[in-house]
């Protein structure tokens, strides 16, 4: 024990004495309290979870993978755009619109095939399949872009996600490739763009990653829909072959390679990982619910019935 303890002990003791003379309390009646807990009180608070000196950290029950899957309930990171009243309003518009239509997971690589009411086809429906080469903004306001080559000649048509006129999104192949946009699947050979009208879908196992196509497509000559030489395309083989010194020239001079370490800038354009499980959280049990019916109605449509019995 150190002075300083002795010293602070005996303070408090002839404090508590000349209290007791004071009031006419014999000194041996006084009890003396530690403000420490015994050891099977310690224990106990350390074993409750309701213990006010024991810091608890909640188990987030959301999912890592919605941010990808479910990426169009995130808001948008630029501040001026934000409302807060608009975004509650648009998520349960959101919600109601997935209970009554399927929106798979996809992702931009992926072979969709998209049913939409049509008042001039002939079945009043209309049925596209192609590749998703872009997939942006957010809310009600989030759409894809299907791509297929018929007869030589390219087709895109831009859907709207939400859009009440969608009657069926099937995916035909679930898969990811390198770059976060396809756009110049435009200025690429026609066999890179080329499906089926008539794919049949290709079944991933339950709880299989998503693969994620590495192929490397090969540009036609320029004329280009834009300069893919200045956007640092990781799946296009031969963007050097069309690409001369003055070009090459102009493309480091506009190159901006410290922006990966721009932390402020992706800050800015990205929305905070607690802010993103503060809005999963919200919708988390709607969209669970989903999901567990969604594969309740698949297993129903993989089983089928004999027609004989033994």
């Amino acid at each position: 024990m150190s002075w300083l303890h002795k010293s602070y002990v005996a303070r408090n003791l002839w404090f508590i004495r000349t209290l007791c003379q004071a009031e006419g309390t014999p000194v041996a009646a006084v009890r003396c309290y530690s403000t420490k807990l015994s050891p099977a009180t310690s224990a106990a608070s350390k074993a409750s979870p309701t213990g006010s000196n024991v810091a608890t950290e909640r188990k987030s029950i959301v999912p890592p993978n919605y941010r990808y899957v479910y990426q169009e309930f995130l808001p948008d990171p630029k501040v001026e755009w934000r409302n807060a009243v608009r975004e509650k309003l648009e998520h349960k518009d959101m919600l109601d619109r997935r209970a009554n239509i399927d929106i798979p997971e996809f992702y931009v690589g992926s072979v969709l095939a998209v049913t939409s009411s049509d008042p001039h086809a002939e079945n009043k429906t209309a049925r596209f399949v192609g590749i998703c080469i872009l997939k942006e903004k957010c809310g009600l306001r989030a759409r894809f872009i299907l791509r297929n080559v018929i007869d030589h000649q390219g087709i895109e048509i831009s859907f709207d996600m939400y859009d009440p006129t969608l009657q069926k999104i099937e995916v035909l192949r679930l898969e990811k490739r390198l770059d976060e946009n396809l756009l110049y699947l435009r200025d690429a050979l026609d066999e890179y763009s080329t499906f089926d009208l008539n794919m049949e879908p290709e079944i991933l196992p339950e709880g299989a990653p998503v693969p994620v196509n590495d192929v490397k497509v090969v540009l036609k000559p320029r004329p280009w829909y834009a300069r893919w030489e200045r956007h640092n395309l990781q799946g296009v083989a031969n963007i050097d072959e069309h690409t001369n010194e003055r070009r090459r020239r102009k493309a480091e001079a506009v190159a901006q390679p410290w922006e990966k370490y721009d932390l402020m800038k992706e800050y800015r354009r990205s929305i905070p990982e607690e802010e993103q499980k503060e809005i999963f959280t919200e919708i988390y049990s709607q969209l669970h619910s989903l999901e567990l019916a969604r594969k309740k109605m698949k297993r129903k449509r993989t089983f089928v019935k004999p027609t004989k019995l033994a």
